[in-house]
C-alpha cells in the first residue's frame, strides 16, 4: 500500500470518528414518540372559492388520516399540528417532529394527499385546492380534541411551502370562524417560506397570537419579498407577527434531504410572478388579467430551485424551539 493511501485511510477513518459524536448526540431516546398513532379523520375536498364563501354544497368527502406522534412525559403533551408541502410528507417533516418531542411536544402530521389519490401537487398545483389543509387541520383536531395525551389548551401550528401558506392564512379570523368547529384554538403560526401573493378579503385580521414566517432570501419558488409585504400589512394591523429571512437559503432550506446546492425542482409550478387578489368574494382573480386565475395563467411558471442550507435549518429551529418554549410555558 503506497503512502498517499496510508494517510487518506488515516483521514478517513479521523473523519468518521470526528462526527461519530455528534450524530450520536442527534439520535437521543428523548427525540423518539413514546407512540405513534394513525388517526383517520372525515375532512371535505373543496375548491377555495367554496373554501371563501362557507359553502359545503360543492365539496366532497374525504376520508384521510394523520400520524399522532405522542411525546414522552406524563400527563397530557402540548401539540404541534404539522402540514407537509407539494412533495407529501417526507424526511423534514419527521425531523421536526423528533424536535418536537425531544421538547416533550406531540406532534400532529397530517397527511391531506393519499386519501385523495394525490402523489404530489408540484407539477400540477391544481390538483387541490390551497386553503383546503386548513379546513383539514380543524378536522383532524376535532377528531382528537379528547384524546387523553394531548393538551388542546396548548397547540400550534407549523407548515412548510403549501403547508406554510395553510398555516399562515389558518390564522385569519374569518376563516378560524366559518370553518373550525373544533374547539381548539392555535397559541402560535409558523409557516415556512409559504406562498404570499394572493391578498385575500380581510386578511389583516387575524388571530392575536405569535406568527412567526421562516424564508430564504434566495427563494425563486415563493419569493421571500411577497411575504414581507404581507407581514407588513399585518405588523401596521397591530398582528404580532415576525418574519425572519435566511441569507443564502433557498426554497426549503430545512430539508436534510436536499443538495446544499440549490437545484431546479423539475417541472414544479411556481406562481411567483402572479399578482392575485380575493376581488369580488370567493373569486381568486388574476389582477393583471382581470380575470378568475387558473393555473393555465400566463404568469404560472415552472422549475424553481430547492436546497438544504444547514445554517440556516439550524437557527430556524431554534428559534421555533424558543417560542413554543414560551407560549406552551414548557
Amino acid at each position: 500500500m503506497t503512502r498517499p493511501v496510508v494517510k487518506s485511510l488515516l483521514a478517513a477513518a479521523l473523519l468518521a470518528v470526528s462526527f461519530a459524536p455528534v450524530v450520536q448526540a442527534q439520535d437521543t431516546k428523548a427525540s423518539l414518540p413514546a407512540r405513534i398513532e394513525l388517526i383517520p379523520f372525515e375532512s371535505l375536498t373543496l375548491p377555495d372559492s367554496a373554501f371563501l364563501k362557507g359553502d359545503k354544497s360543492a365539496a366532497k368527502p374525504a376520508m384521510l388520516a394523520a400520524e399522532l406522534h405522542l411525546a414522552q412525559g406524563p400527563g397530557k403533551r402540548p401539540l404541534v399540528v404539522l402540514l407537509h408541502g407539494s412533495g407529501a410528507l417526507g424526511g423534514r417533516d419527521s425531523q421536526w417532529a423528533r424536535e418536537f418531542a425531544e421538547m416533550g411536544v406531540s406532534t400532529l402530521m397530517i397527511d391531506a394527499f393519499t386519501g385523495r389519490g394525490i402523489v404530489s401537487t408540484s407539477d400540477n398545483q391544481g390538483q387541490l385546492g390551497r386553503l383546503n389543509m386548513i379546513l383539514d387541520t380543524y378536522r383532524a383536531l376535532g377528531k382528537i380534541k379528547d384524546h387523553p395525551r394531548v393538551d388542546t389548551s396548548r397547540v400550534a401550528m407549523i407548515g412548510f411551502s403549501r403547508g406554510g401558506q395553510g398555516t399562515l392564512y389558518a390564522s385569519l379570523e374569518r376563516f378560524h370562524k366559518m370553518w373550525n368547529e373544533s374547539g381548539v384554538d392555535f397559541a402560535a403560526y409558523f409557516p415556512f417560506y409559504p406562498d404570499c401573493v394572493t391578498q385575500f378579503v380581510d386578511d389583516t385580521k387575524v388571530k392575536p397570537v405569535p406568527i412567526r414566517i421562516h424564508h430564504g432570501d434566495i427563494d425563486d419558488y415563493n419569493p421571500a419579498p411577497q411575504c414581507k409585504a404581507f407581514a407588513d400589512r399585518l405588523k401596521a394591523a397591530g398582528a404580532n407577527v415576525e418574519m425572519t429571512i435566511y441569507k443564502d437559503a433557498a426554497h426549503s432550506f430545512d430539508g436534510p434531504l436536499g443538495s446544499l446546492t440549490p437545484t431546479v425542482s423539475n417541472n414544479a409550478m411556481t406562481v411567483r410572478n402572479c399578482v392575485l387578489k380575493e376581488e369580488p368574494l370567493g373569486q381568486i382573480t388574476n389582477t393583471k388579467t382581470g380575470k378568475a386565475f387558473t393555473y393555465e395563467d400566463p404568469c404560472v411558471e415552472r422549475n424553481p430551485h430547492v436546497g438544504f442550507h444547514p445554517e440556516a435549518a439550524k437557527a430556524a429551529r431554534a428559534s421555533v424551539r424558543e417560542t413554543l418554549k414560551a407560549v406552551f410555558k414548557l
